[in-house]
């Protein structure tokens, strides 16, 4: 499953592929974007005005580094030794649900502050030379920015995890018409504030924009934004992606996959 331009009117479809269309009005000549896939015969068209991101999952694979911080800290700090399992059900939904819904599982009480700052001080370590971007990411983010489409990033991770990513792989916040972290909304995904603020900042209504996400919550808060959603599967399965309302599925932003 891969991404290409496709000129207009010349489109051709293949069945389970997922494009990105540059069209041109010939009375404006200004450009106009849409995404189009074929599913079960039908052509899906939305015109775009904006991408908006989720980070993990989707530009960065960081999900394996903050398991490893969470992990250790639970650890060290509470000498419980916790399972990657535990952690599933709270992707996407921010540090303080990811660390606080496996505290409760084991019935423990957090030092929030104190153990988010523990948990971040070890992953800004393990992610040194090691978390990348996702294939396909940074030649997707250029041709956005070919074709104008505003870019943002909407995710529930704290603003320390989100510039520690970002400049880890290469993407700098300044690469971004805006960004939004968790410190900056109040409810978290799957509510859709996170997707509601980015698209105030870029002075556009959700409805002109397409989320990408990896896991459901983040699904879930995009289509209650009433945006349209692409969900990779990088984290989760198709058929869960489809289950919380993805619009379309893909492997990663590569045009090659």
């Amino acid at each position: 499953m891969g991404w290409k331009l496709v000129p207009h009117p010349t489109l051709t479809f293949n069945h389970n592929i997922l494009f990105l269309v540059s069209f041109n009005f010939h009375l404006t000549h200004k450009p106009v974007y849409y995404f189009v896939m074929n599913s079960n015969q039908q052509n899906i068209i939305l015109k775009a005005k904006a991408i908006i991101f989720d980070m993990d999952g989707v530009l960065c694979d960081s999900e394996p580094f903050i398991l490893e911080a969470a992990m250790w800290m639970f650890e060290t700090s509470y000498n419980t030794k916790v399972v990657a399992e535990d952690f599933l059900p709270f992707v996407g939904a921010g540090e303080d649900r990811y660390l606080g819904g496996v505290a409760e599982k084991y019935g423990i009480t957090l030092d929030l502050k104190a153990d988010k700052a523990s948990v971040y001080a070890r992953y800004l370590t393990v992610i040194k030379g090691r978390l990348q971007s996702m294939n396909g990411v940074k030649e997707f983010i250029a041709l956005c920015r070919q074709h104008k489409l505003k870019l943002a990033v909407a995710t529930s991770a704290d603003l320390i995890k989100m510039e520690g990513n970002l400049q880890e792989i290469g993407l700098p916040r300044e690469t971004f018409d805006t960004c939004v972290n968790g410190l900056d909304i109040t409810n978290k995904k799957p509510d859709p504030e996170i997707f509601l603020t980015a698209a105030a900042r870029l002075n556009l209504p959700a409805t002109d924009c397409i989320v990408i996400e990896d896991a459901p919550n983040g699904i879930q808060a995009a289509k209650a934004a009433g945006a349209r959603c692409l969900g990779l599967t990088s984290s989760f399965s198709e058929t869960e992606l489809k289950a919380t309302g993805a619009d379309w599925i893909a492997k990663d932003l590569s045009t090659n996959t």
